[in-house]
């Protein structure tokens, strides 16, 4: 049996498995060059480069060999901290070490007051990027450009860490949220959510889903509200602009969907409590929703003012095959 790598805080004598670890992770990529001496010479000495920055250094280590490293560095924002130097070793990939990694710096991060986490990657690290979205972080703001022999291409990405936080997705953030919100709705479904599919939900159909919800947003024709509790995407609730143009001054509010595992936490509410903002955003001041009677969204709804309109019988069909009415909902907004 393996022993797991053990994590221990980074030291300055680390240097020379720092600089190994980061040379082997990039040489699987072309043209990407690791110059130390010439444009990063801070790996001589990253632990102390790192404390002087106010931030913390951590090494991932198996049989005396460095195997794995991440770095946490407060930011100019009061409440931002950025993650950087994230590397595992090719033969630790897929056994949990990553994600121990980012724990570490996360739980750190958490623990000095910060509510926020950033991070940039480069454009050609893809299995960093399908990483970072598993763990619910999204695509936020433009490439950045590095004057540097790689000629590096960055993503930046990002998340809340701490609390109940809603924000709008924009295109981009739509894109990267895909794996983790498919993950979300395939929970939901498979746990008896009535929101339009039958259980059990395949993943890549909603991943599908999603990919298309992104394309939506991307024209102008949906909103995408999206949650996170404690920096994990949680839920999310759409807006659907796609009315005729008779209509353009109502928007339909869709698909209210919760992570079992962290219901009954008010991360329902908060998403709808912010719906009316989203709508007059977009100019729109007749918010329409339905709801499947006795379902978890119809007491947040009426509680915020909803009014009822009534129930078509048998609209639907449970995700496990049973037939379910569904109610109808308005609300004007100014």
């Amino acid at each position: 049996m393996t022993t797991l790598p053990g994590i221990r805080p980074g030291r300055d004598d680390d240097a020379a498995g720092f600089i190994s670890l980061i040379g082997e992770c990039w040489a699987e990529y072309p043209g990407c060059i690791l110059d130390v001496d010439g444009e990063v010479p801070e790996l001589r000495r990253l632990a102390s480069h790192v404390a002087e920055r106010g931030g913390a250094l951590w090494a991932a280590e198996a049989s005396g060999r460095i195997v794995g490293m991440v770095a946490a560095t407060p930011m100019r924002e009061d409440d931002a901290w950025e993650i950087a130097r994230m590397y595992v070793a090719r033969p630790f990939r897929g056994t949990g070490l990553a994600a121990r990694l980012l724990t570490t710096a996360e739980g750190h991060i958490r623990a000095a007051g910060a509510r926020r986490v950033v991070l940039w990657t480069d454009t050609r690290f893809e299995a960093a990027h399908r990483f970072y979205e598993k763990h619910s972080f999204v695509r936020a703001g433009s490439i950045r450009v590095l004057d540097d022999k790689s000629r590096s291409l960055e993503f930046r990405y990002a998340k809340p860490v701490a609390g109940t936080v809603v924000e709008v997705l924009d295109a981009a953030a739509a894109v990267s949220a895909e794996r983790r919100l498919a993950d979300v709705l395939k929970a939901c479904v498979d746990d008896g959510a009535v929101v339009g599919f039958l259980s059990p939900l395949a993943t890549e159909k909603a991943r599908s889903f999603w990919r298309d919800r992104a394309a939506e947003v991307a024209a102008g024709k949906r909103v995408i509200l999206c949650c996170w509790v404690d920096g994990m995407i949680a839920g999310c609730l759409q807006l659907d602009l796609d009315t005729p143009e008779n209509q353009s001054h109502r928007a339909e509010v869709r698909q209210l969907i919760v992570h079992p595992a962290i219901r009954r936490r008010g991360v329902g509410r908060e998403l709808m409590a912010r719906i009316d903002q989203a709508g007059l955003a977009h100019g729109r001041r007749l918010l329409v929703l339905r709801t499947w009677p006795g379902g978890p969204a119809e007491t947040i709804v009426r509680s915020l003012g909803w009014s009822f309109v009534g129930v078509i019988p048998g609209y639907a069909i449970r995700p496990t095959g049973e037939p379910v009415d569904e109610g109808y909902w308005w609300k004007r907004v100014d």
